[in-house]
């Protein structure tokens, strides 16, 4: 009965004008931020946020919020028809999505990826709105050592994101790692393979890096490419942007998996939507019947990575509210928005803070719907952008990659990094090599070091302490699992060739 009543007097809060208003106004910006490549919601809260300072706290926290997963919803749509992540946790939608846009169904890839993320972010809502006490308490009880071992996962799974050899994803990774070790260690302050270059004393900005690999490679890869090899988009219309029976049946699953992956994911604070949408993509390649399909336009890898990122988006809300602990860069500065109006989040905020705390909750549902009539309709216009002349196109790209990446830092040697692993990203796309790999490597690297020290600070250098807990020795022994499966995987394709050769 005390949910019934939190949800009314949620209900009361959300939908007054005031805060309806403010729900459109901020899922609109964060709709179009996410569809312009490289701008993020972290550079949109950051020029929001000084104007909310007047606001009403609740109306005020409810805009930024609703700028921040309305990026989410947006973020796939340039990774779908122009392999170019509005947002890092796009990046994943970039493997199949594409592809099914160069085989004329964009329509349908925008279509089921905004359900999909409704479906993700719907599923935790209700999560937030039943659990967050409790999902709280299970999260904090984390350690380092936990961190670590969900971090090695991560990076022992990312090498399935190759679509050929398991060793070419491994590489990737480990390229991913060691770029990750770049600038300054935080431990001792001391420069690490900066090669004397001031730029990289912060290290290699992340934007650049996905902006380069993604956006310039591609266009390298098409500028000198027969106009002709591009596939026109036939007429949108709503029957031709409705999956079919097929699609249907392949959707649903891969929801509700990533649903479950991105809220449980998204409550971790510090791993956040990057990781989960990779995993989400990596685990449904792994049990599907037929894996060939990853890469070549898969719906199963559009809809589980976009249904896990919206899920962990809004599930990141957990741990900031109730404990006070940002789970990434964006639920910072949503937290400073919540100092900045007096509020403090942790513990005691649910019930000092009923209204804005259900309001803010019933403002997601809000804010979704609203999302969600807000991207079907706009997808024929999405669409008409791949008719566009590639000549005329590629160039409005690249100032959106300029703009984006040099919005991040506002350093013009970001643009140059970026340019580098464009060229990088199309010597790897000639090869066959995936970037995808590469990127999970760079974002859990710095993480998976960060958390190897502070245990073996805790364990006073005893490695044997990560086998001593459950949840870490369990995480471990997949992680083993997992190699020893790729090893298994190359030895046997080693011998099916040698075998070949000989006959």
């Amino acid at each position: 009965m005390d949910l019934w009543n939190n949800i009314v007097l949620g209900l009361n809060e959300a939908l007054t004008l005031e805060t309806f208003l403010f729900c459109f106004i901020g899922v609109t910006i964060g709709t179009f931020v996410g569809v312009l490549p490289g701008i993020g919601a972290l550079a949109a809260i950051s020029l929001a946020l000084p104007i909310t300072h007047h606001f009403d706290p609740t109306a005020a926290l409810v805009m930024l919020a609703g700028i921040f997963y309305g990026t989410m919803y947006g973020g796939s749509t340039a990774a779908i028809l122009l392999n170019l992540p509005g947002s890092i946790t796009s990046a994943v939608t970039c493997i199949d999505g594409f592809p099914m846009a160069r085989n004329g169904r964009a329509g349908i890839a925008l279509f089921v990826t905004a359900i999909a993320s409704f479906v993700g972010s719907s599923f935790a809502i209700v999560v937030v709105m039943g659990f967050a006490p409790v999902v709280a308490a299970f999260a904090v009880k984390f350690s380092a050592y936990e961190y670590f071992a969900i971090m090695l996962l991560g990076l022992m799974a990312a090498s399935s994101l190759a679509s050929g050899s398991p060793l070419k994803g491994v590489a990737m990774v480990i390229v991913g790692v060691v770029l990750g070790l770049i600038g300054t260690d935080v431990t001792s302050g001391q420069y690490r393979f900066t090669f004397g270059l001031e730029g990289l004393a912060d290290g290699v900005n992340l934007i650049a890096i996905a902006m380069g690999l993604f956006g310039i490679g591609e266009i390298l890869a098409n500028v000198g490419r027969d106009p002709g090899e591009r596939r026109r988009p036939e007429k949108v219309t709503l029957r031709s942007m409705m999956p079919d029976r097929d699609d249907w049946r392949r959707f649903w699953m891969p929801a509700g998996r990533g649903s479950l992956l991105g809220t449980v994911i998204g409550v971790l604070p510090g791993v956040g939507a990057v990781l989960s949408s990779f995993l989400a993509y990596i685990g449904e390649k792994k049990i599907s019947r037929q894996p060939e399909r990853f890469g070549k336009g898969a719906i199963e890898g559009v809809v589980a990575p976009e249904a896990a990122n919206n899920a962990a988006t809004q599930s990141g809300f957990i741990p900031t509210l109730t404990l006070g602990i940002p789970g990434d860069a964006v639920m910072a500065l949503l937290l400073g928005a919540m100092m900045l109006h007096g509020i403090v989040p942790g513990p005691r905020f649910i019930t000092e803070n009923p209204e804005m705390f259900w309001g803010l909750i019933m403002s997601f549902w809000v804010g979704n719907l609203l999302l969600l009539v807000l991207n079907i309709p706009l997808i024929g216009l999405w669409v008409r952008m791949v008719s566009i002349p590639y000549q005329i196109l590629y160039p409005i790209i690249l100032v959106f990659v300029c703009v984006g990446v040099y919005s991040a830092r506002n350093n013009v040697f970001d643009l140059y990094v970026a340019l580098f692993f464009g060229l990088v990203g199309y010597v790897l796309n000639a090869f066959r090599y995936p970037a995808a790999p590469l990127l999970l490597g760079f974002v859990l690297g710095p993480a998976l070091e960060e958390h190897l020290r502070r245990a073996l600070l805790l364990s006073r250098g005893d490695f044997m302490v990560f086998m001593e807990r459950p949840l870490s020795a369990t995480l471990i022994v997949v992680s083993i699992l997992i190699f020893l499966f790729s090893l298994r995987h190359l030895v046997g394709r080693g011998i099916r060739v040698a075998r070949g050769a000989d006959g």
